[in-house]
């Protein structure tokens, strides 16, 4: 298990101590396209999905969940509203790349999950068993289009579940639809090196926590399986665990389903989708981190193995404020997603943020931090902690606080602005943290995590951290407040803040949320069907 500690501590640390290569410059002219393209495959266009008509499902961000059944519209719609492009959007800000977004050949599209520095896609692959009204076989969806392509035609899914090791009463030992989430490393790794390790797997969290929110809002449950024979499943996809990684599988409950033994001899694709790069680099830190994942992959962790790298709760005494209610979150998710967007620059510290929904940011963050796996049930010990630097927040006074997510209140740890900390302690030029109301901080106790689940439990805490910064960024939405999340921080200096080396915890994560200047030019054109249900 040294690699993976390795590798966050030099996560850790990348803001004094570059990662290797260090001297490595992306050759944008030369990019890899940002999702897998199969030219010449048969392909269907997937249906958008309307909302269901119960108004229930439809008030609120955080609907009921329950055993709700797939439908292709509701697959559709999931797929629309999570990774299809919905539009094109320009706005004046502070972030770094705006002089070449209004050119036509870069353009800008957005879709309802963020990711790391870009619309770098994960890999959504559909192995659609025979209770699919579609031929069985494993498709590739391609976000672009809105469609399916056709990569085999056969049933699949027994062979998913047997990678999966599904048992009776597990997750997928019944079903024959599975939604299985890959990560080209070159699709990433071209721009951020060694770092991309990183990126991908909060990218999985973040797309895996919009399904949660978009299906607990029709009655559905979405619950990924993260361990399994990774390599089985490459050999199905056609590729192999060092070009591209299966870091979840996703087990959809669908009418008529029913489990069926894996065909003989095992299937595999055959296509290969088309390169647009020239020159692929490899990556050593990259290659070492993903032998080290995949090498643990049926080795699942018992339930309650995590336990051990539960964090606590804020220490008892001190000064602690009391937030108000937390403001209702009334958005239905498909707007959210739609309103979804990162403020980069534009944060206004003129009006402060309103401390109900502050408060109404931090529950949907811990909510999500709740992130259910086949190696985090329902009600898990929780993994993240939270703090709070509070810069201009109604009622409260500067300082750094952490957040008890069981009472709602605020224990003061540092009493005065953190605006020239916070500042100070960012790598980039796209954000004045300071004018940001509030700038909150998951923290996780990694080395724990890794010593009681593996290597591969740091792919588990890359998803609890995307799982967060996805519900921030929808909560801020439903809230009306703008909202940004960064990776360009020094860890270091914040682990010396928070007085968090005693704790074991380090901070992964910083999201800021604030209001943003009012009358800022903006440019949107939503493609056709993008506005439904706004």
């Amino acid at each position: 298990m040294g690699v993976a500690h390795d590798y966050a501590t030099a996560v850790m640390k990348r803001g004094r101590v570059a990662m290797e290569p260090a001297d490595f410059v992306p050759d944008w002219a030369d990019r890899p396209r940002k999702e897998k393209f199969f030219p010449g495959l048969p392909a269907f266009r997937l249906p958008d999905g309307d909302y269901p008509a119960v108004a229930s499902l439809q008030a609120g961000l955080h609907g009921p969940g329950g055993d709700g059944e797939f439908s292709l519209p509701l697959l559709g719609g999931m797929l629309r509203d999570s990774y299809g492009l919905l539009g094109r959007r320009l706005g004046v800000q502070a972030n770094t790349d705006l002089g070449s977004l209004p050119l036509y050949t870069h353009a800008n599209f957005w879709r309802g999950t963020a990711s790391g520095g870009g619309l770098y896609s994960v890999g959504v692959y559909w192995a659609a068993g025979p209770s699919a009204p579609v031929l069985p076989g494993l498709y590739h969806y391609a976000p672009p289009r809105h469609a399916m392509t056709r990569l085999l035609a056969g049933d699949v899914s027994g062979e998913v579940r047997e990678a999966l090791g599904a048992g009776a009463g597990e997750p997928g030992a019944d079903g024959d639809q599975f939604l299985v989430l890959g990560v080209k490393f070159w699709q990433n790794s071209f721009k951020y090196n060694s770092f991309a390790y990183h990126v991908v797997a909060t990218d999985v969290g973040s797309l895996v926590q919009t399904w949660r929110m978009w299906a607990a809002a029709r009655g559905l449950s979405i619950g990924p399986v993260m361990w399994f024979d990774e390599e089985r499943l490459a050999a199905l996809l056609g590729t192999t665990t060092r070009e591209e990684g299966v870091f979840a599988v996703v087990p959809l409950r669908w009418a008529g389903a029913a489990a069926r033994p894996a065909p003989e001899p095992a299937p595999a694709v055959v296509h290969r989708d088309q390169e647009r790069s020239r020159v692929l680099i490899d990556f050593p830190t990259v290659d070492a981190m993903q032998a080290a994942t995949v090498a643990g992959g049926t080795r699942r962790p018992a339930p309650d193995a995590l336990r051990a790298a539960a964090v606590r709760g804020p220490e008892p005494g001190g000064t602690r404020v009391a937030l108000p209610e937390a403001y209702p979150l009334e958005m239905d998710v498909r707007r959210a997603l739609r309103e979804r967007r990162s403020s980069f620059g534009r944060f206004d510290a003129r009006v402060p943020l309103d401390a109900a929904r502050l408060h109404a940011v931090l529950r949907a963050a811990d909510s999500a931090a709740a992130y259910r796996t086949d190696v985090t049930p329902d009600g898990h010990a929780p993994l993240v902690a939270w703090y709070v630097f509070v810069n201009h927040v109604d009622g409260i006074a500067p300082g750094s606080y952490a957040y008890d997510p069981f009472d709602g209140r605020l224990r003061l740890l540092k009493a005065g602005e953190p605006g020239a900390f916070l500042q100070a302690n960012y790598f980039l030029s796209n954000y004045n943290l300071e004018q940001a109301g509030a700038v909150v901080v998951p923290a996780v106790r990694t080395p724990a995590v890794i010593d009681a689940a593996g290597d591969r439990g740091y792919r588990l805490v890359g998803a609890l951290i995307g799982a967060t910064a996805q519900a921030v960024y929808t909560a801020s939405a439903a809230a009306g407040v703008g909202c940004g999340v960064a990776l360009g921080f020094d860890a270091v200096s914040y682990i010396e803040e928070l007085g968090l080396e005693q704790r074991g915890e380090r901070p992964v994560l910083i999201m800021m949320v604030g209001n943003d200047a009012p009358g800022g030019a903006d440019f949107r054109y939503d493609i056709t069907g993008a506005g439904e249900g706004r």
